[in-house]
């Protein structure tokens, strides 16, 4: 359970980081606790799609994985939060990707932040 709570709250940073840095990636809200609170159902939402679509999406991508050595990671966490951000506005949640490029390069900080912070955070049962 502690591992689940950590791993969520680096998945919310690392959001949180990546629609800093990127104009086109954002999260609306009246206050800062509902922007919070919405960062944190986005991280649930993301870490779901991760845990449940990703490794689908590898395992039918694999020859791909192999013939580009690895860096069609970029375009597959791309379409994950591409994903995240279709589910989040169904479930009426205030965050948006403005296209696929956008998507790229939010994928690339939030897989650069997750694994710095999940390396500093604490990691237990």
């Amino acid at each position: 359970m502690k591992n689940f709570v950590v791993k969520t709250l680096a998945n919310a940073g690392a959001l949180g980081v990546a629609i800093w840095l990127v104009q086109d990636i954002t999260l609306t809200g009246e206050s800062t606790g509902k922007k919070a609170l919405t960062l944190i159902l986005v991280a649930l939402v993301f870490g779901l799609v991760n845990f449940l679509v990703k490794p689908i999406v590898k395992l039918l991508t694999l020859p791909l994985f192999i013939l580009t050595l690895g860096l069609i990671t970029l375009v597959v966490n791309a379409l994950m939060l591409m994903l995240t951000s279709w589910l989040a506005d169904l479930f009426d949640l205030s965050f948006h990707v403005e296209g696929f490029w956008t998507a790229v390069l939010g994928g690339l900080i939030i897989s650069l932040v997750s694994w710095a912070l999940n390396v500093v955070l604490p990691d237990g049962d």
